[in-house]
């Protein structure tokens, strides 16, 4: 129930607008973003490569409501590669369709997306398209499908989330193409129509999907912080004499910092998802509600002015 609500609380504007001028709110909320500028993330990531940590930049915003928003948040994201080339910094980058525009216009949202894709390609950069809530799912996918199929871009791949019950079938089709999957549990709030509403089932799906991405995919990213999906992934791979150099583990920026580094020393290659920007609410939030000791903490100290 906790959850639930946190997730709700994600899409208030008014607790937004109290949360972005709340000191407490904002220091807490630095724990999983990595600063609100540029710069600030950069010195985050450079700082995890020294531990033989990867990274995928993600600039935050959804849900843009003009041309000018998307455009300019197609721009921003381009100065994230530019800035990538010029520090050597290892990262690549994710991004959400709907801060491309693809609630304002399909087409404007795939040229962004487009252009983008063919700056990363130049550079020699990989894209991750973002999978945001099940209302979007399909035409997400779309956007990617044309990506591949009509401009031939190869350096960029997908998000699929474990907790729907449509994903295995969207695995098969990811790994028949050859595209890269990053697979997670996934964090929105879904009816039991579209995602199992059992802990037990999400995760019982994630070890499936994550054994068909390993087996039959392209350098899969398994995304998760729970030490039982690991250490699954491990025992898997081995059992199968999958190479560690054949898929990667990725991680939150924030979340399980002593685990990354331990995944890195063993050998295995580590991705630390490094959120940064000023539309940090709906983010934070979302994070909230996969840690419950922290709720309370927090909602008490946004309620203060």
């Amino acid at each position: 129930m906790l959850r639930q609500t946190f997730l709700t609380l994600s899409n208030s504007s008014e607790l937004e607008n109290i949360a972005l001028h709340n000191g407490m709110a904002r220091r807490f909320a630095l724990r999983f973003v990595a600063g609100e500028t540029l710069d600030q993330a950069v010195r985050v990531i450079a700082a995890l490569n020294r531990y033989g940590i990867m990274a995928t930049f993600d600039h935050l915003g959804e849900n843009v409501n003009t041309a000018d928003e998307a455009i300019a948040s197609a721009d921003a994201y381009i100065e994230v590669l530019d800035r990538i080339e010029k520090t050597g910094i290892r990262s690549n980058v994710s991004l959400k369709l709907t801060q491309m525009g693809l609630d304002v216009d399909e087409e404007l949202c795939y040229q962004n997306v487009s252009r983008f894709c063919k700056r990363a390609r130049e550079l020699n950069n990989f894209v991750r398209l973002d999978m945001e809530s099940s209302a979007y799912t399909d035409r997400t996918l779309d956007v990617f499908r044309r990506l591949w199929h009509e401009s031939r871009y190869r350096n960029v791949g997908m998000v699929l989330q474990a907790y729907l019950y449509r994903t295995e079938e969207d695995v098969r089709e990811m790994n028949s193409l050859g595209a890269r999957v990053r697979l997670c549990k996934g964090a929105y709030n879904e009816p039991a129509s579209v995602a199992f509403p059992r802990k037990a089932d999400v995760d019982a799906n994630y070890a499936k999907l994550a054994s068909l991405l390993l087996t039959e995919g392209t350098y899969p990213g398994i995304a998760t912080h729970d030490n039982r999906l690991i250490e699954y992934t491990k025992r898997y791979a081995a059992s199968q004499g999958i190479d560690r150099s054949k898929f990667e583990f990725q991680m939150l920026y924030g979340v399980r910092r002593e685990s990354q580094m331990e995944l890195a020393q063993q050998g295995y290659n580590m991705r630390v998802y490094v959120p940064y920007g000023q539309e940090w609410y709906p983010y934070f939030m979302r994070r909230l509600a996969e840690r419950p000791a922290n709720m309370m903490f927090v909602l008490g100290n946004l309620v203060r002015r």
